[in-house]
């Protein structure tokens, strides 16, 4: 079987002040501890076509953003200093989640190291997302007329407020998002499915309320998945708020990963948050997810698990 296909974004690098909380390296931490484990092919992101995020996000925003005139207000939303590096970077990270969207309906599975930039509304940004990758990658698999019905499982701590206002009205997607209550956002949107934990929850009780959660997707009956994999519920987090262990990740990953077996359609798997101190740890957590959906997702296994 072919190596899946992994987009890196770690080559567009760009400058933030001194002290500022956005974890950059974690995502050449993240490349670096996948490539050496030769499971997976590994390629920079494509740049999305400003076109193409103007199919999901207002042309005006759009176009601001990419020119450098957003007002300053937009940009402290948004949390960066605005800069060409950033642009690019921003491209990358949505061009990634398109190329591995594609690379999803023929492989299966596929993902890139970036994106799950759900707090990106169609008309403005907010919490380091610029533009909603996801969102834009199910618009364009519409167009091209290759799914019609989607699931997104947002298991960042954060809610996806900005996937959530996007698709509100949209009843061939379903939205679900378990995040802390009491976390960032604090005005929450309405996703089709909230599930909402206390501060401190720990492995036990995500598991359960995931576990609870995750047979409404099968309902569903998505031709395509989509799985922001934010890894900021670790216990070592330090925007979380949440207890969870790095097996209870693991053992996260492996229930989402099993529905997907169930489902049979394309995945893509997405970074999202994570915050840890020390920003080795999220980046392990992260590689965890990738290597585990080879264990469980490739050929192979599936052909095992069907069989037993």
């Amino acid at each position: 079987m072919n190596r899946p296909v992994l987009f890196y974004t770690d080559h567009h690098n760009f400058p933030l002040p001194e002290a500022h909380k956005f974890p950059l390296p974690k995502y050449r931490l993240v490349r670096e501890l996948l490539e050496p484990t030769e499971q997976f092919d590994l390629r920079p992101a494509p740049l999305a076509d400003a076109s193409t995020i103007e199919r999901i996000h207002d042309p005006e925003y759009v176009r601001q953003f990419v020119d450098g005139n957003l007002p300053p207000v937009s940009m402290r939303r948004i949390g960066f200093p605005w800069s060409p590096q950033l642009v690019q970077r921003t491209l990358a990270s949505v061009g990634g989640t398109l190329a591995a969207s594609q690379q999803a309906l023929s492989n299966g599975f596929s993902g890139t190291l970036a994106g799950g930039t759900h707090h990106a509304f169609r008309a403005e940004g907010s919490g380091y997302c610029v533009f909603n990758d996801i969102a834009v990658a199910i618009q364009q698999l519409r167009d091209n007329g290759h799914a019609s019905r989607f699931a997104i499982i947002d298991l960042d701590v954060h809610q996806g407020d900005g996937t959530a206002q996007i698709f509100e009205d949209d009843s061939d997607v379903l939205t679900l998002s378990m995040h802390g209550r009491k976390n960032f956002p604090f005005r929450k949107q309405r996703s089709k499915l909230d599930i909402e934990l206390e501060d401190g929850t720990g492995d036990d009780e995500y598991l359960l309320q995931l576990s609870t959660a995750l047979p409404s997707v099968l309902e569903f009956d998505p031709e395509f998945i989509f799985y922001q994999s934010g890894v900021d519920p670790l216990d070592t987090d330090r925007l979380g708020r949440l207890s969870v262990t790095m097996e209870g990740l693991r053992r996260r990953d492996k229930i989402v990963f099993d529905l997907v077996l169930k489902q049979d359609c394309p995945l893509v798997i997405t970074l999202g948050g994570g915050y840890s101190y020390p920003i080795e740890r999220t980046a392990q957590a992260h590689a965890q997810t990738f290597l585990a959906a080879v264990e469980i997702l490739n050929t192979s296994s599936s052909e095992e698990r069907l069989s037993t």
